[in-house]
């Protein structure tokens, strides 16, 4: 038996690939195929079975190119109702592969569909648990993105998560692996761990949501309290995950189409399509098309796409580096971005060469940004409140990133300001959408939060903000 979990940085996601005797599961899959199809053939072994352990919102899964590709029948647990031809298990059956056991157990409360599957040894002990969303390590799945207008609230799937948790999870053996769907950095939970793997045991001792003596009423408040809006593309990735998708092969075809700076300005003219620049924020600062939206693809790419533009449906022109065309279109395919239309062929370079507009993005030291202090500017920091609340720079007004357009009035429109986050890339994206909206008054402040604790500009502790809306 080999479990290897193929986890992917930049959605904090897990993947898992499960061989036996030749016979492979996957569970979990992100849309681009080629890297499970390539190992299954390394391990001159069959993909069997593609498990699903919920209609994914945070990103697209690959199951639907998979079973195309392999012939392996999708497999979901009770409550699913896909468009595609799926496997519906019932609670408790159980799928052979090789000389091991899968197990489904229903754990309804993150979807009504949401399972967990238990992976039986060859001798039929309990090994590890695919939770999916249903428990994290140190949270458990946020409980609001599955509500039925006027039939089912939060309250109600938080309730039903708990009894999941408590009849069919907490009873298992301590020694138990738990395999998660996400880690830290995924919207799909308030306090996730670092780790990407645990024992049931110490979860059972280190997640709050598994306390042996809380009670429902608890559990409810807890988990539903403190939970920011979901980004707005998670009900379309939903939808394409039910009810199916193009071929992750014809999206990066019709991507990778080189456009000249002529061709592609005509695009962005003729197609309404953001220019999407997804170099390093200092190559953006330096150089870049004007009201093109910066979004780094050395960052939390794909999620800060889905986060900040409204439309998974909306054209896409991209600026890149040289060689990482083909890696910006399958990122934002796994967000459901398939609109990719072509990029700049030769770079920011070339549309310089064809002496087209460039713009630029003001940005200054830590330490000349100390000395801007003294006249009491305007300073906006564009970190999430928590970051703010443990600390931030004496009078700075909080605008999360997530939440910019709703700030977009508070901004001055003559005097300067002052942009920041926690290191620069996310006050670069601000900078970009800022600038975008025709505010052009602003600097941003490079290295953001550490950088201006290492010169020593005093900042505070532990307050609540008042100015998120």
């Amino acid at each position: 038996m080999n479990i290897e979990q193929i986890y992917t940085g930049c959605l904090a996601q897990g993947a898992y690939y499960i061989e036996s005797e030749g016979e492979v599961a996957i569970i979990d899959p992100l849309r681009e195929v080629k890297p499970y199809l390539e190992r299954a053939k390394r391990d001159n072994a069959k993909i069997k079975y593609i498990f699903e352990t919920h209609f994914h919102a945070d990103f697209v899964s690959g199951h639907v190119t998979l079973s195309k590709e392999t012939g392996a029948p999708i497999i979901y647990g009770p409550n699913a109702n896909p468009s595609f031809e799926a496997t519906i298990a019932e609670d408790n059956q159980e799928f052979k592969l090789g000389k091991i056991t899968i197990k489904t157990l229903h754990t309804p409360g993150h979807t009504m569909e949401s399972t967990t599957y238990l992976l039986k040894d060859e001798n039929g002990r309990d090994h590890a648990i695919f939770s999916g969303d249903t428990l994290f390590l140190g949270d458990v799945g946020r409980p609001d993105l599955a509500q039925k207008a006027a039939t089912m609230t939060q309250e109600d799937l938080a309730g039903m998560l708990f009894d999941s948790l408590r009849s069919k999870i907490m009873p298992l053996a301590d020694d138990v692996i738990v395999y998660p769907a996400h880690g830290a950095g995924s919207a799909c939970g308030k306090n996730m761990m670092k780790e990407t793997v645990d024992t049931l045991g110490n979860q059972k001792q280190m997640n709050y949501a598994l306390r042996a003596n809380m009670t429902k009423e608890e559990f409810v408040k807890e988990v539903t309290d403190g939970l920011l809006p979901p980004p707005q593309y998670f009900p379309l990735n939903v939808k394409m995950n039910k009810e199916g998708y193009e071929d992750i092969h014809e999206v990066i075809e019709r991507g990778a189409t080189a456009l000249s700076p002529d061709a592609f300005e005509t695009a962005a003219n003729e197609t309404g399509a953001i220019v999407l620049d997804v170099r390093h924020q200092d190559d953006f600062a330096k150089g870049h098309i004007p009201r093109s939206i910066f979004i780094g693809l050395k960052g939390g790419f794909a999620p800060w796409v889905g986060a900040l533009i409204a439309d998974v449906k909306q054209p896409l022109l991209l600026v890149t580096d040289k060689g990482s065309e083909e890696e910006a279109i399958t990122r934002l395919s796994r967000v459901g971005f398939d609109g990719t239309l072509g990029y700049l062929n030769g770079g920011i370079e070339s549309w310089k060469k064809a002496g087209k507009e460039i713009d630029t993005v003001e940005s200054i030291s830590a330490e000349s940004f100390k000395e801007k202090l003294k006249n009491d500017v305007p300073v906006f920091d564009v970190r999430k409140e928590s970051e703010y609340s443990a600390e931030h720079v004496d009078a700075a007004n909080l605008t999360p990133l997530d939440f910019l357009n709703d700030h977009l009035s508070e901004f001055p429109e003559e005097e300067t300001f002052y942009v920041h986050c926690a290191g620069g890339y996310r006050s670069m994206i601000a900078a970009s959408i800022l600038k975008s909206r025709g505010i052009h008054n602003l600097i941003d402040v490079a290295g953001g939060m550490a950088s201006i604790k290492k010169v020593g500009i005093p900042v505070t502790d532990f307050v609540c903000p008042t100015t998120l809306k």
